[in-house]
C-alpha cells in the first residue's frame, strides 16, 4: 500500500487519521508542522500528503501546499509536484471559505472537512492514490 504523510498539529486528529489508514495497509508517518512536514517529505518521499490548514499559523497549511504545487514551475520542491495533497481541515467550520476564490487557488487536490467517516477518508485517499490508473 502507500506511504502517507500527515502534517496536522492535533494529535487526536492523527491517531485518527493513522489508525484509519494503517487499518486499510498505509504506512503512515506524520509532522506536527510544516517544517518538520518538509524535512519528512524529503527524508521518506511519501505518496500522499495529508495536510491540515492551522497549525502554527492560520495558514500554514496553505503556505505549505503553495510551497509544493507552485503554479509555473517555480516551487523549490519541484520534486514534489505531483504529490497528491488532501486537505483536512476544520476552517469552513470557522469561517465561511465555502465561496471564497482563494480555495480556488489554493493548489491541493481534494478538500475534506473535519470530521471525517474513517470510510470516507480511506475512499477518498484511495481515489486519489488511484485516479491516474483510470
Amino acid at each position: 500500500m502507500a506511504k502517507i504523510l500527515i502534517v496536522d498539529d492535533d494529535p487526536d486528529i492523527v491517531l485518527s487519521v493513522r489508525l484509519s489508514l494503517e487499518s486499510a495497509g498505509h504506512q503512515v508517518i506524520e509532522a506536527p508542522n510544516a517544517s518538520l512536514g518538509l524535512e519528512l517529505l524529503k527524508d521518506q518521499q511519501p505518496d500522499l500528503l495529508i495536510l491540515d490548514v492551522m497549525m502554527d499559523t492560520p495558514t500554514e497549511g496553505f503556505e505549505l501546499a503553495e510551497a509544493l504545487h507552485k503554479p509555473g514551475g517555480q516551487s523549490t520542491y519541484d520534486e514534489f509536484r505531483d504529490l497528491p495533497i488532501l486537505m483536512l481541515t476544520s476552517v469552513h467550520n470557522i469561517t465561511p471559505l465555502d465561496d471564497e476564490p482563494l480555495l480556488e487557488d489554493v493548489p491541493v487536490d481534494l478538500f475534506v472537512d473535519k470530521p471525517i467517516d474513517p470510510d470516507e477518508l480511506v475512499d477518498r485517499v484511495s481515489w486519489l492514490l488511484n485516479r491516474d490508473k483510470y
